[in-house]
């Protein structure tokens, strides 16, 4: 279920009075939704009855009438529509809805990622829940197509936190390279796949930082590859554990 205070926020946000939808364009939409899912709507047609404030009621009283799926699907393509391409505050909202009720979507991209390498790597991270938290974070965020680079995000803190708490420190990714060798030593790795890990994970966080942490310029293209080269270091750390 999607609370009315997160509806209200969501109509507040796309009908916004300056850049926001027109009130036309809000009777469009949501009369088309209605046909869709055969749903009643109160306002399908617009000029909006004169004793309705404004469009943002309108909108908020038409996502009303369809159930909390309905209302994901609706929300998460209103705020991927190219008149919001620029605005930040539906792109915000658009993450709160993918993070706080992305169960509700039917998205199709975490079909892409080796599912069988994905439940074993939440099987491992089960003993740690602050990782596996930010982990499922990340799959539900592309299983929704959510921007890429939050996802990202998440899966560089499942993994910052994953190493922080088996190795017992506070250090950041990039900073754990020396700590997570004597780690992998300590466990009779061979040397060889030591230094083909660690180089792995010094790649890994030089891709963040490029790519993710301090610009938005994330390849679309490698963002399967990112979450099973990630998923796959979680596993092996807490395997050799």
């Amino acid at each position: 279920m999607i609370p009315t205070t997160f509806i209200n926020y969501a109509a507040d946000t796309l009908a916004e009075t300056n850049d926001g939808l027109t009130g036309s364009r809000i009777a469009e939409f949501s009369a088309a939704y209605a046909i869709d899912f055969d749903v009643e709507i109160p306002y399908p047609e617009y000029p909006f009855p004169a004793e309705l404030p404004n469009k943002r009621t309108a909108l908020r009283e038409n996502f009303k009438a369809f159930n909390p799926e309905q209302q994901f699907r609706i929300i998460k393509e209103l705020c991927e529509l190219p008149h919001f391409e620029e605005n930040k505050g539906v792109k915000d909202l658009k993450i709160k809805l993918i993070s706080r009720y992305g169960a509700l979507g039917l998205g199709n991209e975490k079909e892409e990622v080796n599912e069988s390498l994905i439940e074993e790597t939440q099987h491992w991270l089960s003993e740690y829940p602050e990782a596996l938290v930010l982990y499922n974070a990340c799959l539900e965020k592309h299983s929704n197509g959510v921007h890429q680079r939050n996802l990202l995000d998440d899966l560089r803190l499942s993994l910052e936190t994953l190493l922080k708490n088996t190795l017992e420190n506070n250090k950041s990714l990039e900073n754990q390279i020396a700590e997570l060798g004597r780690y992998i030593n300590e466990r009779d790795g061979s040397k060889e796949l030591k230094n083909m890990f660690l180089k792995l994970i010094d790649y890994f966080s030089k891709y963040q930082n490029t790519y993710v942490k301090h610009n938005d310029n994330v390849n679309n293209n490698e963002v399967e590859i990112m979450i099973e080269i990630a998923s796959s270091f979680m596993k092996f750390i807490v395997r050799i554990k």
